[in-house]
């Protein structure tokens, strides 16, 4: 029962952070295409990559903390289904060649954020 406390608490921090983010980004980049969604996905696949790679070298998470904050704060922080939605809405109302440069760049900016993390927490737990 502890472990759906954290992740629920951990989905709810994270859904508030995307929000915070994706208001933060379209108050700064305009709504014309979906900065916001773009940005908590490729954060959070470096981020979910560095969790990954932390909890699988270490015994620096505990198996409760590494489902709270990979399944409660990232699940709750990035989202594929805004992603799908707002690709769609960008081939139907703009243009096909925006929908494909969203998928292209959040494909490719995802992967290698995820890559990223995990260089990264392997450099810093290794230090």
């Amino acid at each position: 029962m502890e472990r759906w406390f954290w992740i629920g608490l951990g989905g709810a921090a994270g859904t508030l952070a995307r929000y915070a983010l994706s208001t933060w980004c379209e108050g700064r980049f305009g709504a014309g295409f979906p900065y916001g969604t773009l940005a908590v996905n490729v954060i959070g696949s470096f981020l979910l990559g560095a969790i990954g790679e932390v909890a699988a070298t270490t015994e620096l998470l505990s198996p409760t903390l590494r489902l709270g904050l990979s399944t409660g704060v990232m699940g709750g922080f990035t989202t594929y289904s805004s992603f799908n939605n707002e690709t769609i809405r960008l081939i139907h109302y703009k243009s096909a060649a925006a929908g494909l440069v969203n998928i292209a760049i959040t494909l490719v900016g995802c992967l290698l954020a995820g890559v990223l993390g995990m260089v990264v927490a392997r450099r810093l737990v290794a230090s």
